[in-house]
């Protein structure tokens, strides 16, 4: 929808500064509480305001608020794209032996920076102290982590060759799935979004136990 023209900036101003002031010297509960009762006093005056679900993108947590960055962005991006063209590789080479065998590049290539984040500054694994945390991975990005898991030397070459071929266990599962690599994934993540159907009951099954006294979650998180 394209924007309404503006026929009287000079009020517009003005509101905008309006609510600036509130916002420096009363904060946003005022700012909000303000906005409500406008909208309410419009609508009851039969002023039509169309309901929208959406709002203008913004950043959650304003620019001059954010922690700087933790890692080295050079050397994370470098890693990254050794991963994302891995997995392509991986995939492409995996149709070479036979075109049936099929595959996902852009799943991964996509996400690839969610992922690697992840990896660098969120996934924890268990130590002495906690538990690790639950992840429930996109299913069809699984080669991005099977090259990762490769740069880390958690698995080797013929494995990455072996990608969704039937061998006697040297290869690679199509998806995740414990049964299949039970050191390597947590859980099965594919087919009709049964990945974040399944986290979400998970963390609430992790919560009634700890609420229980069951089971102590910690700071055990659910991605």
């Amino acid at each position: 929808m394209a924007a309404k023209p503006d026929i009287d900036p000079q009020e517009t101003l003005e509101w905008l500064e309006a609510l600036d002031g509130v916002l420096e010297n009363e904060g946003p509960e005022r700012a909000h509480f303000l906005l409500e009762k406008l909208i309410d006093k419009a609508r009851r005056s039969g002023a039509y305001l169309p309901y929208s679900a959406n709002t203008a993108y913004l950043n959650t947590i304003p620019v001059t608020k954010q922690d700087p960055f933790p890692g080295d962005r050079s050397m994370e991006r470098r890693i990254r794209s050794f991963v994302r063209w891995n997995a392509m590789a991986m995939v492409v080479q995996a149709n070479r032996i036979a075109t049936e065998l099929g595959g996902h590049i852009a799943s991964f290539a996509s996400s690839a920076t969610l992922f690697d984040v992840g990896f660098n500054h969120f996934f924890r694994a268990t130590n002495a102290n906690q538990e690790g945390d639950l992840v429930f991975f996109q299913g069809h990005s699984a080669p991005g982590v099977y090259a990762r898991a490769y740069l880390e030397g958690r698995i080797s070459e013929e494995q990455l060759n072996n990608f969704r071929q039937e061998v006697d266990g040297g290869g690679l599962s199509s998806y995740p799935h414990p049964w299949l690599m039970p050191n390597f994934w947590q859980f099965p993540t594919v087919s009709m979004g049964l990945g974040p159907l399944m986290a979400i009951y998970q963390a609430r099954f992790m919560r009634y136990l700890h609420d229980r006294g069951l089971q102590n979650a910690g700071d055990r998180k659910v991605w």
